[in-house]
């Protein structure tokens, strides 16, 4: 006999397991089904644990420049097996917490894999595929989050070619790592392996490092990099993947014609895909397109009434933030409320390598494109005394703004610790800040949050910490 349920929520990632608490506040019966670990991808094999070892990296890199500082290090030695292990040691106490934040709002959690029977029921399954519970509510949410897309040319098997996951879990370092694609995962684990002694050689299609990002940006981000010594591909793609003895050649296409690349491991970081499979969409009448599931955006509705889709396996933008909050416009819609909706054009993208990467709204190609006539300000952290203090004067702030009625387009920013800075420009830009409101507000000295209202004043000639010339109004 199936358990009934008002609300019955597929997968418990950061848009599952928010769905489900927020569903059980507004009084609703909730039920979370997971197949793997509570927490889902962010939690246990993405965002949660790659910080982890981003931080480790980040040590090592302020022991290897502590002599600056007035410290004298004899020996230092990084323990590979020990970053791992204390990656996995965070993402564990992650998810132990969803398991106590499941138990506390009295949410009953069932684990193994979901599959639709009808648009009220679905079945549990174990790993063998039997049978082991059957759940019916009239409102049912996927949230069965992303994974890695795989190329045709670049299968994973788990040691020639890998994916992001498998990066996190090495039983040991490579001495040399080739990484196809230069997003958010890409960047991130070549900064990663970079800094423990990986040789890294990024392949990347389009032109800059980040090519979401502000142009600007990813040709700051390529320059510290190549500094650093990485190996940067710009324009080339993957053409053939062959594993001769124990190293692995990789045929790359470039510009200049192909190229033969040695290395230990190909880590394959193009993007994800929505977990669609297995669910028996289609056999319900689930309409999907390109790997996500088609929804309402604003009730996050399928084509099928009473089952809706939230985060990830709904497309684009593939963020844990993102994920959380449609979990909770969905969710409050079904209990009558009236949140706001979302401003997809307002929600801001981290990238948490070193330098850290942080943006939102336009970029200036869009903005141009889009047929603004628009206003620029850049303030370098280099002037900014806390950078300075702090031993990271790399990168800068950018904005964007509309010259005629004075919105604030676009916020991108490339430095130490911007990923925390972003927040300001989401909130203004969302409140309708103006340029002159930024430059009124006061703010703190010394701090990096600094660079944001002289970015402003910079766009608006009012700067006086760079020397340029002001502007007449």
């Amino acid at each position: 006999m199936a358990k009934e349920a008002d609300v019955v929520v597929i997968g418990s990632g950061p848009g599952g397991y928010v769905a489900a608490i927020r569903a059980s506040q507004l009084g609703f019966k909730t039920i979370i089904v997971e197949k793997r670990d509570l927490g889902g991808v962010c939690l246990n094999i993405g965002c949660i644990p790659t910080k982890a070892l981003l931080k480790s990296a980040e040590t090592l890199e302020n022991l290897k420049h502590a002599e600056e500082f007035g410290f004298t290090v004899s020996e230092i030695k990084a323990d590979f097996d020990k970053i791992i292990k204390r990656s996995r040691g965070v993402a564990d106490k992650q998810s132990k917490g969803i398991q106590f934040l499941m138990k506390t709002n009295k949410i009953e959690v069932v684990m193994g894999h979901a599959s639709f029977v009808s648009a009220t029921e679905v079945k549990i399954t174990d790993e063998s595929g039997k049978e082991t519970d059957r759940l019916k509510a009239k409102t049912i949410i996927v949230a069965t989050g992303a994974r890695s897309r795989e190329l045709p040319s670049l299968k994973f098997d788990g040691e020639t070619v890998i994916n992001s996951e498998r990066a996190m879990k090495l039983e040991k370092q490579p001495k040399r790592m080739l990484i196809v694609g230069a997003g958010a995962i890409g960047v991130e684990f070549a900064y990663f392996y970079h800094t423990l002694g990986t040789q890294v050689t990024i392949v990347e299609l389009q032109k800059t490092l980040v090519p979401i990002e502000d142009e600007e940006v990813g040709k700051e981000l390529g320059k510290i990099y190549k500094k650093a010594g990485m190996n940067l591909m710009l324009e080339s793609t993957v053409e053939k993947v062959e594993k001769k003895g124990g190293a692995v050649q990789v045929t790359v296409k470039t510009p200049k014609g192909e190229e033969v690349v040695e290395t230990d491991v190909v880590l394959s970081a193009v993007g994800v895909t929505g977990n669609i499979e297995g669910l028996n969409l289609e056999g319900i009448g689930v309409k999907t397109e390109r790997g996500s599931i088609v929804v309402d955006r604003t009730t996050y509705q399928t084509s099928v009434p009473g089952i809706y889709a939230i985060g990830d396996v709904a497309g684009a933008p593939w963020l844990a933030h993102k994920a959380s909050h449609e979990a909770l416009v969905c969710v409050e819609k079904l209990a009558g409320l009236s949140p706001k909706a979302i401003r997809y054009d307002n929600i801001p993208g981290c990238t948490y390598c070193k330098p850290e990467i942080a943006s939102v709204g336009f970029t200036e190609k869009a903005a141009r494109e889009a047929g603004y006539d628009i206003k620029v300000g850049k303030f370098p952290f280099a002037p900014n005394g806390k950078a300075q203090a702090s031993g990271h004067p790399e990168g800068f702030v950018k904005v964007i703004f509309d010259a005629k009625y004075g919105e604030w387009l676009g916020c991108h920013m490339i430095g130490h610790g911007v990923t925390d800075m972003i927040a300001e420009a989401v909130v203004a830009r969302d409140l309708e800040t103006t340029g002159h409101e930024i430059i009124a507000a006061v703010h703190p000295h010394p701090t990096m949050s600094e660079a944001v209202m002289e970015a402003v004043a910079e766009a608006y000639g009012e700067g006086v910490h760079l020397g340029t010339p002001a502007k007449k109004h």
